[in-house]
């Protein structure tokens, strides 16, 4: 496995982290209908950066696409997240960006 397949890797397990922390955060909230957009984006994104993954393990000759829709759903993910003040959406914002980062590097 080369370091650009290691580091996207590791850059989806933290944002897949960083979402379900963010998700089950937002959910503690008082006013949760006001975060239902980022909860539906941190399931969303969560599950992209798993299969992910599991494309970039198994070599799947899918790979490229697959990261590619994971770039562009946590930066989706990312843009709704840092409209939050809350410690976990701006901390989960910031997994996301940089997962999108490296996702876009493997769909290259």
């Amino acid at each position: 496995m080369n370091q650009n397949v290691h580091d996207c890797i590791q850059a989806c397990l933290e944002c897949l982290d960083a979402c379900n922390t963010c998700f089950n955060q937002c959910l503690q909230e008082e006013d949760v209908k006001m975060m239902a957009g980022c909860i539906r984006l941190d399931r969303e994104c969560a599950d992209i950066c798993a299969l992910a993954m599991q494309s970039m393990q198994r070599n799947s000759p899918f790979m490229a696409q697959i990261c590619a829709l994971c770039a562009d759903i946590c930066e989706a993910c990312g843009n709704e997240c840092k409209q939050h003040d809350h410690d976990h959406c701006q901390k989960c914002a910031e997994a996301c960006f940089k997962c999108a980062e490296a996702c876009r590097k493997m769909a290259a």
